[in-house]
């Protein structure tokens, strides 16, 4: 009998693999705030701190009266959080203007960045190129840059990003050319009292036909542990969409914008290469993470002491999903990198190395988000900058600055306090775009949040999870690059006319661009439905087998 049950225990334990990940509740927080305009849909919205403000950033961006007139329409704008602690919702936006009168009230309408078009600019300048091409097709085609994701912040008041150029054809005679990307600009990031601060760093620095690198997501940290002489560098590891996974690149931060100076993950030959991988490329092998992603964010967990990953996917079901850098899981046999960590002692915020050295968990459901009236939602991002302290890596801080000073302000308070919270990062900010109407040229959308809280870490009954002390006795280095200016080498390459046009799109877009079905079920899944087969097999022959030893 004994047998028989310590059997039937350890399959029906095997058939559900252990995570650290268990989520205890959601709670909506509602849509975001823009008072000072009489009327706005967006869609995006990304973010980053630096300098003590929460800057937000969003894709099209369009103001109306409130008989559903439109009164300015630009490719993207920028926020602040208008007081964070008070209410997470409320936005303070810039470039607002009076626009005119309502015909009812009398009331005055206002409007963001009412002065420019969707052809002339946004809160990203377009080059000149640019403004001559969407100049030359008068509305028909024109070229966008739509941030796609959060900035990395490199200093506690600079971040970058890498935006995507995408041509956009409203009235296409083939519905799949309606997004085509021409390739990834730079975008210094910094605050400034009127408001957020966008500094294109040259045209493109990637072009439509390589993957959009940066285009997920970027993490900025240590150099390779085989070069310990370049402790004091850093580097930027750029993750980008294909249709059959994420892709990955290295790049060092002085040479940025030099794209013959990046490296490629070859996951066959675990190290990085010269050569960058096909934009097509299927086959798994060659895949950095197979499976199906559009919007997501990267970033160190210091409640799980690990890198989250937190995405949507192609299926168009409004659903957050979740991952984390399985520390026991190490990929190759690399002896800095054992299980548990760099050295068997867990890993820093800065090790993103570890992105190459360990393998990510199978994927789990975060959030199902309730759709909105116009259909599914899409845009699904996360913000650790809220409920975190820990939001900037050590070494971004000043040199010689005291550990226990290298702190970020609590924000969030009257959500949840710092005292109730229950540690760093144990409470997340979720957003996502919302359809309240939908329909090409016609959708009218809204960024939403909510709060997810992570219940207690589970024991692992195959060893102890990475812990708070065993991170954060990693060395910190300050960081090279010079904090009051984008030192990053601006040598971009040459750059063409506009009008050659670029690759399909293949990462951001609006609600149209992401109407996506499945393409295929990922590798784990399949891996995790043969076991489960192979388990249910399996039991009746061991409960026989106990049955007749006891």
């Amino acid at each position: 009998m004994h047998t028989f049950l310590c059997v039937c225990v350890v399959l029906l334990a095997c058939a559900e693999a252990w995570t650290p990940i268990v989520v205890k509740n959601v709670t909506q927080l509602g849509p975001q705030i823009s008072p000072d305009v009489t009327r706005v849909s967006r869609d995006g919205g990304y973010s980053v701190l630096l300098d003590n403000r929460i800057i937000w950033l969003f894709d099209d961006t369009e103001c109306l009266d409130l008989s559903g007139k439109q009164l300015s329409f630009v490719s993207n704008t920028a926020a602040y959080a208008k007081d964070p602690n008070k209410n997470l919702c409320m936005l303070q936006d810039f470039g607002v203007e009076a626009v005119g009168r309502e015909k009812k009230s009398g009331e005055t309408d206002y409007a963001i960045l009412a002065d420019k078009t969707v052809g002339t600019g946004g809160w990203i300048d377009f080059s000149d190129d640019e403004l001559y091409f969407n100049k030359e097709r008068k509305g028909q085609e024109r070229v966008a840059i739509w941030p796609g994701t959060s900035p990395t912040p490199y200093s506690l008041s600079k971040a970058l990003l890498f935006a995507p150029l995408v041509y956009v054809d409203s009235k296409p005679q083939n519905p799949s050319k309606q997004y085509q990307a021409r390739g990834m600009t730079l975008i210094g990031v910094s605050t400034s009292s009127n408001g957020p601060v966008a500094k294109r760093q040259g045209d493109l620095i990637i072009w439509g036909t390589e993957v959009a690198y940066g285009g997920f997501s970027s993490l900025l940290g240590y150099t390779s542990t085989a070069n310990p002489q370049d402790l004091d560098k850093r580097d930027i590891y750029l993750f980008g969409i294909t249709g059959a996974g994420l892709q990955l690149a290295r790049a060092r931060a002085e040479v940025l914008t030099d794209f013959s100076k990046y490296r490629f993950w070859d996951p066959v030959r675990l190290e990085f290469i010269n050569t960058p991988p096909r934009l097509d490329e299927k086959d798994y092998r060659k895949i950095y993470l197979p499976g199906s992603f559009t919007y997501g964010s990267i970033y160190f967990s210091p409640y799980f002491n690990t890198f989250i990953m937190v995405y949507f996917n192609k299926f168009v079901d409004s659903t957050f999903r979740i991952r984390y850098l399985d520390l026991n899981n190490p990929v190759g046999d690399d002896p800095f990198w054992p299980k548990r960590g760099k050295h068997g002692q867990g890993i820093a915020p800065e090790d993103i190395e570890a992105l190459v050295k360990y393998a990510w968990s199978p994927e789990q459901e975060l959030y199902r988000s309730p759709p909105g009236k116009g259909g599914f939602n899409y845009a699904g991002m996360a913000h650790p900058e809220y409920f975190n302290r820990q939001y900037f890596a050590p070494s971004l801080y000043p040199k010689g600055t005291p550990a226990s000073q290298r702190r970020n302000p609590w924000y969030g308070s009257k959500t949840v306090s710092e005292k109730e919270a229950g540690g760093d990062g144990k409470h997340l900010l979720l957003s996502w775009t919302s359809q309240l109407r939908g329909g090409v040229n016609s959708g009218i959308y809204q960024v939403q949040l909510a709060k997810a809280e992570f219940d207690t870490i589970p024991d692992n009954p195959d060893g102890s999870f990475p812990s708070a002390a065993a991170s954060s006795s990693m060395p910190t280095v300050s960081f090279a690059l010079n904090a009051s200016s984008l030192t990053i080498t601006m040598t971009a390459p040459s750059t063409s006319p506009v009008s050659t046009a670029g690759t399909a799109l293949t990462s951001t877009g609006s609600a149209e661009r992401n109407a996506q079905q499945p393409w295929e079920l990922e590798s784990w899944l399949l891996l995790e439905w043969w076991g489960l087969w192979f388990g249910l097999l399996l039991l009746p022959i061991m409960c026989v087998w106990g049955y007749t030893t006891v």
